[in-house]
């Protein structure tokens, strides 16, 4: 028998737009854009119990199907506009399901599809994944996409979808955004807080 395709698994597709144009009476100083696209699917797995590893792996591999399809679609709203310096990612999983089959869509291999669309990494991806029933909230935090120290590119986004994940379904959300509206926060270096934790490790031995 043929395998169906992930693609004709999925329900809905949500493209999620934030423009933010000022904060605390101040407008902002540049753009601030990001961008979620959400797939809603059924979850293969659902209600059959703790996950085995090959269950894990072929959930990897439809992350990356999936990821590429919201990749696309997300990144399409930056068109004619700033390179996204910032991206993120997260998965609800309906209540027949764990949270490893979120981990599993989000953690491995999801990356490849987020990065070959952007040009972008190797900066590790944040990502967040949780069990949820129809409509939950979920965080998804963006970091920066070219280096994981980029302070301007850390921000988050709030994100929920009526009537879903069902408890059979799974949501994966896929973002990218340009950097936090009006940030000026400057934190220590990659070096300096290598050093400090070195120094910090050494007290210990």
């Amino acid at each position: 028998m043929e395998t169906p395709s992930v693609i004709s698994s999925i329900r809905q597709i949500y493209v999620i737009e934030r423009e933010t144009l000022g904060e605390a009476g101040r407008t902002a100083s540049q753009p601030s854009l990001h961008v979620v696209a959400a797939a809603v699917f059924a979850n293969p797995y659902a209600g059959q119990g703790a996950a085995s590893e090959e269950s894990l792996a072929r959930l990897a591999e439809m992350s990356v199907e999936i990821g590429t399809v919201l990749t696309q679609k997300a990144l399409q709203r930056f068109a004619g506009q700033a390179r996204p310096r910032a991206y993120g990612k997260a998965a609800l999983v309906g209540t027949n399901g764990e949270s490893e089959h979120g981990a599993a869509l989000i953690h491995p291999r999801l990356g490849l599809a987020m990065r070959t669309g952007l040009g972008a990494g190797p900066a590790l991806i944040p990502g967040n994944a949780k069990v949820g029933a129809a409509g939950a909230t979920i965080d998804l935090i963006f970091g920066g996409a070219d280096d994981a120290w980029d302070y301007d590119a850390m921000d988050s986004i709030v994100l929920s979808v009526p009537g879903a994940p069902g408890p059979n379904e799974i949501v994966l959300f896929v973002g990218f955004g340009t950097t936090r509206v009006n940030a000026r926060v400057r934190g220590a270096s990659a070096e300096q807080v290598a050093k400090l934790v070195q120094d910090i490790q050494s007290r210990r031995t």
